[in-house]
């Protein structure tokens, strides 16, 4: 049979057909596949989600506890007992945070190697050696039996949580990871794994250590120039390093007054073991009130928080005799390195009958994996928190000698530990650390403090005897911090939580040792107060600004400031307390504290908003919370002010400088002027001292400040002078450094000056401390947020932080904000940086921010009725039958 040719056009429609239908079911595999890997990667990351609502059996439960949530997800916990309320807290933060805690616990432990591999390996050393976990387990052992209890009852909780899950089930995180260490598993919970994130804390409110080193080095730098004079060596640090201008800016306490000295016969609702600091008898003692009118240090901070530009705090309180209410106000915004999810987690512990069996009702911010409230208010008092900026850590030169070191004219035994460092996916490091009777030896195992060893830096070097000196003494640098020794703090926080009036607030504050704060106060009967607590040291021979010669005596810590003879203030007549990381006392005061303050710009425009708003009328809640988000920059006030008088060259600068003669020193985000003032004020500060032939270090903006401010003072001055950039004069620098400013920012948003702004200049993208700084895209998108605009800066009130000659991007910030009125605390207020959850795409991860970015706080609900108007989710943890 023949068979006719096909037609060509049939034979192309056929393989059309066939080509498309092969096409479509490629397309439609594809999608398939697609489909099926996003149901995947949705399913992967809600299963760890957790449950609101309903009800959940759980071991360990006395009675039912109640869960209520409220709309951003923030818990309120009822429970019968202190067993209950602290097992539910703990599966709570669980629910919420676990990766976080278990996280943290692997930084304070120094086993981040175990989950992240080789590369976090010199951290790892770096943080055992400082040996947080042990101290913590140390302070664990000592605990009396009732916070012992509640310790245990956060960890059965938490451990209740995790146990009937596996680790993609617990957290996102868990599924990324297991996909390079399938090896990785998760321990259960111990008490010691909450009381060493207070080390992490103290870390990241150390104050004056890196001051301290760069000091030292810059000594030795300037010293070995040719033809250098110790007079002039002396002089340049004395202008780098300025003392506190007392003259302009507040201190906290300058006025002595008298108060009781704590009763021992008075027992606080929370009263754990005895309080040995200092007289407990019951005579008058001496207190303050207000006057009327790429480093492994790097590392370090990075996983656990940088000690950078912005760190610090605000806080003050004002008595009813200036606010609407006629009951006090008190306001607190820690500023903290930014981190996703926020160091905070806000929540409300309640006894469903307070008694003294269980005595929480108390509501607050937390942190994840410690139980407890942290900063916040119950029923009758409320208390907040900024650093002390005390300098409470030294560093000492050590003359090694094999396994001994020099100790006033004789050999001592160095302390010797082995360690163990387990590398994920590699083979396990052998870790010696040597201690002195000082701490751990530290040089080794960061550039800056090896090079200290090396140059055998020292306040006096000259107390070294030859023996000391001889040829085969090694030359090392020991830490002495008060973290490093057991404390008292783990149980402060309950004392605090239980508090009823400011003598049970001072107790708490007596055990409040590390990290040193500035406690304020304020009760429901219209007291305020200020307590100065801490671990604070007393010192020798030294004050602790440069090294100190380890070798001899004469210059270690002799004790610790007694209690009652710390600062303190109750019900100042000028009716109002003011903190933010300013000098404590004048320089009259008995004890040395520190020379590293901060300078005070913050805590003076804090006062001066205070009084002015006063006068005009009565505070209320929302003028606290617009205090806290003022922009306005000291610097760029003197700025815009000189800058009138110099001229610029080209009409890009000069329309550049003509924004500054309207501006208001606002850094608000939208802000054409703010952008522009911020720039040119790092271009000024990095002409002066950096883009030099022999930079010299310029550390934090505040304290800068404070030196150019100066600057500005004396034309005459020799740093105006620059060989390498070709100016002479105060004149040619300040023009040479606007004529840069423009020419960088208008590379950044282009030459209209106008629009320009700091918003987007300085905006803040939140970044996962784990997986969100992986270097993979994909990965990194799944967990980071933003950017979002933020305004601020340094050394402003809004301390929205960044890293002068780095980048202007926001990287420190008030990582939460809240103001308590005393006369209704459902009219208080509260927000912090991100969210309740920890989980990536949670409704909660993130929900908060936007509002943090504007300054808007959302109601505080706390009475039991609001409590339930809140509610959206209610869940029940039920004994297991």
């Amino acid at each position: 049979m023949t068979t006719a040719p096909a037609d060509p056009a049939v034979s192309r429609r056929k393989m059309g057909s066939r080509v498309g239908r092969i096409a479509f079911g490629v397309l439609a595999g594809l999608v398939v596949i697609a489909v099926a890997a996003a149901f995947f990667v949705v399913w992967t990351i809600q299963r760890s989600f957790p449950q609101t609502s309903g009800e959940i059996e759980v071991s360990g439960l006395n009675a039912d506890v109640m869960v209520q949530r409220d709309e951003l997800g923030v818990p309120t916990i009822t429970a019968d007992s202190t067993d209950d309320l602290f097992y539910a807290q703990g599966f709570v933060h669980a629910q919420d945070r676990f990766f976080e805690m278990d996280f943290r616990r692997h930084v304070t432990s120094g086993r981040v190697a175990e989950m992240f591999g080789e590369s976090q390996a010199a951290t790892d050393m770096f943080l055992r050696t400082l040996g947080w976990r042990d101290v913590a387990e140390q302070e664990v052992k000592d605990m009396d039996e009732t916070t012992l209890a509640y310790y245990q009852a956060y960890a059965d909780g938490v451990n209740a949580y995790i146990a009937e899950r596996d680790s993609a089930d617990l957290s996102l995180e868990y599924a990324v990871i297991g996909m390079q260490n399938p090896e990785y598993t998760i321990e259960p919970w111990e008490p010691a794994d909450s009381v060493a994130w207070l080390k992490a804390m103290a870390w990241d409110l150390r104050t004056n250590i890196e001051d301290e080193t760069e000091r030292a080095l810059l000594t030795a730098e300037l010293d070995a120039a040719e033809g250098a004079a110790p007079d002039e060596t002396q002089r340049l640090l004395e202008q780098l390093y300025p003392a506190y201008p007392f003259d302009r800016n507040p201190v906290i306490v300058p006025k002595i007054s008298t108060v009781p000295a704590l009763e021992t016969t008075t027992v606080p609702a929370f009263a754990p073991g005895t309080n040995d600091d200092g007289d407990t008898g019951a005579q008058a003692v001496t207190t303050i009130e207000w006057d009327e009118a790429s480093s492994v240090i790097e590392a370090a901070s990075l996983l656990v928080g940088d000690v950078g530009e912005g760190i610090g705090s605000n806080s003050w309180v004002v008595s009813g005799s200036l606010t609407e209410s006629g009951m006090p106000l008190l306001a607190n915004d820690p500023h903290l390195g930014a981190s996703l999810p926020s160091v905070w987690y806000q929540v409300q512990l309640k006894c469903s009958k307070v008694s003294k069996e269980c005595p929480f009702d108390v509501a607050g911010f937390s942190f994840s994996g410690l139980p407890g409230v942290v900063i916040g208010h119950n029923a009758q008092v409320a208390w907040g928190f900024t650093n002390l900026t005390t300098d409470v850590a030294d560093l000492y030169i050590e003359k090694v000698a094999g396994e001994s070191y020099w100790r006033d004219g004789a050999l001592v035994p160095l302390e010797v530990r082995k360690e163990k460092i387990k590398v994920a996916g590699g083979d396990d490091i052998n870790l010696t650390i040597r201690s002195t009777v000082h701490g751990p030896i530290i040089s080794g195992l960061t550039d800056d403090f090896t090079a200290i060893a090396d140059a055998g830096l020292a306040s006096d070097p000259s107390t070294a005897s030859a023996a000391e000196s001889a040829a085969d003494a090694e030359t090392a640098v020991s830490l002495r911090w008060t973290a490093l020794d057991p404390g008292k703090t783990a149980s402060a926080i309950f004392a605090l939580n239980t508090a009823q009036n400011f003598e049970d607030f001072r107790y708490a504050a007596s055990l409040f040792d590390v990290p040193a704060q500035n406690l304020i106060y304020a009760d429901v009967e219209g007291n305020i107060g200020y307590q100065a607590p801490g671990r604070l040291p007393i010192r020798g021979a030294g004050d602790g600004w440069v090294p100190q010669p380890g070798w001899d005596s004469s210059y270690d810590w002799t004790g610790f400031i007694d209690f009652e003879k710390l600062p303190v203030s109750y019900n100042p007549t000028s009716g109002y307390i003011v903190t933010a990381n300013n000098a404590i006392v004048t320089d009259d005061y008995e004890y040395f504290l520190s020379r590293d303050w901060d300078y005070g710009y913050r805590a003076a425009r804090i006062v001066d908003m205070i009084e002015r708003r006063a006068a005009a009328g009565p505070l209320t809640v929302q003028e606290m919370s617009e205090i806290q988000s003022d922009n306005e920059m000291w610097i760029g006030k003197r700025l815009a002010t000189v800058m009138g008088k110099v001229d610029v060259s080209g009409k890009g600068p000069k329309d550049a400088v003509e924004l500054l003669r309207i501006w208001d020193a606002q850094n608000d985000a939208s802000s054409a002027a703010a952008a522009y003032a911020n720039v040119l004020w790092s271009n000024l500060v990095q002409n002066l001292f950096e883009n030099r032939s022999e930079p010299l270090p310029y550390g934090g903006q505040g304290r800068l400040f404070t030196v150019v401010s100066a600057l500005l003072d004396d034309p005459s001055d020799p740093l105006w002078s620059n060989e390498k950039l070709d100016v002479s004069s105060i004149d040619e620098m300040l023009a040479l450094s606007a004529e840069d400013a423009y020419d960088e920012l208008a590379g950044l948003q282009g030459n209209v000056v106008t629009n320009w702004n700091w918003g987007a200049l300085h905006a803040i993208t939140l970044t996962s401390d784990t997986l969100g700084s992986s270097g993979i895209a994909p990965i990194e998108a799944l967990f980071n947020r933003g950017p979002y605009p933020v305004g601020g800066g340094a050394s402003v009130v809004n301390a929205t932080g960044w890293d002068l000659g780095t980048s202007y991007a926001t990287t420190n910030v008030p990582s939460m904000r809240m103001v308590i009125d005393m006369s209704d605390f459902d009219a208080s207020t509260w927000n912090h940086l991100t969210g309740a959850s920890g989980h990536a795409f949670n409704p909660h991860y993130t929900d908060q921010t936007e509002n943090w970015a504007a300054g808007i706080q959302t109601p505080w609900a706390f009475s039991a009725d609001a409590v339930d108007k809140a509610t959206v989710d209610t869940l029940v943890l039920q004994p297991a039958s």
